[in-house]
Parts: C-alpha cells; structure tokens; sequence
C-alpha cells in the first residue's frame, strides 16, 4: 500500500543540531512535512501546552508524530512524552524516542508510557520508515473521528 507522505507533519525535537539536521534529513528525504526544536520547552511552546499554567492550547498547524531525543538540557524527551500523554487534545500524537545510549531500562519505561517506537542514533532511513505505521494509524483514527462527527451532524440536522 503507497502511503501519501506529502501532508504528515513530525516534530523533531533535539538538542545537537547535527542530530536534528540529520533527522530533518532522513524525514524530507521521505517527503514528510518537519518542524525542528532545539528543546523540550520549544516543543511544548510550538504544541501550545502551556507548561506553566498546565492547560493545553493546540496550535494552528496540525502535528503528526513527534520524534524526540530523550537526553536533552532541562526537561527530557521522556518529561516530553509524559506531557503529550497527559494532554486531551495532544495525548493521540505518536511519539518517538530516540538516544545514542542502549539502556534497557530506559527504553522499557518510554514504551510503558506510551512511545511507539525507541530508536539507537544514529537514526537511520531505515528507522524512518518505520514511522510509516504509526502515521498511517493515526490517520485512520483522525478519518474515523471526522466521520463519526459527521454521522453525528448529519442525524441532529435530520431530526
């Protein structure tokens, strides 16, 4: 199955730029749609939780999966996954993890709380194209919701 990835948006959060640079790389060579962060509090700023105040606020352009460094300065790619998990409007968002240290029990506790994937760096085309998955379900989830809502609108306006 040929999978469009023209309109699949991924937020890459990392704090080396030549890991970012990379994974922009590996992404828009896959013809995804990337925004690159430098940190978590970017990430959460570009998401529109407002980390402070413990609301969420989703912003304008849609984000489809995030793929995040887990050893980053102030908050890790884990305290970033809790934070998208914990949100109504946010908690569907696919989230990998990604780290140049294999440590089993790290890599455990990120898939407990919700990562899809854990990926060794340097991450790889390989690795990329097994996002592929996790956007196409999400998709199909965003398609089934859109519908249900649509069956919805369609009853009230008929009764």
């Amino acid at each position: 199955m040929a999978v469009d990835t023209d309109h699949f948006h991924v937020l890459a959060v990392d704090d080396s730029i030549i890991d970012r640079k990379l994974i922009e790389m590996l992404l828009k060579t896959s013809s995804y749609q990337v925004t690159t962060v430098d940190s978590v509090f970017k990430a959460l700023e570009f998401l529109g939780l407002q980390y402070n105040e413990g609301r969420d606020r989703y912003q304008d352009m849609e984000v489809n999966l995030i793929i995040t460094d887990y050893c980053m300065p102030g908050m890790t790619g884990y305290d970033l996954l809790r934070k998208i998990k914990e949100s109504e409007n946010l908690k569907d968002i696919p989230v990998v993890i990604m780290s140049s240290e294999n440590i089993p029990s790290r890599i455990n506790r990120c898939l407990e709380e919700g990562a899809e994937e854990f990926f060794l760096k340097p991450v790889q085309a390989s690795d990329v194209d097994k996002l592929k998955i996790h956007l196409v379900k999400t998709k199909s989830k965003d398609q089934q919701s859109s519908e249900a809502n649509d069956k919805m609108t369609t009853t009230k306006e008929n009764d």
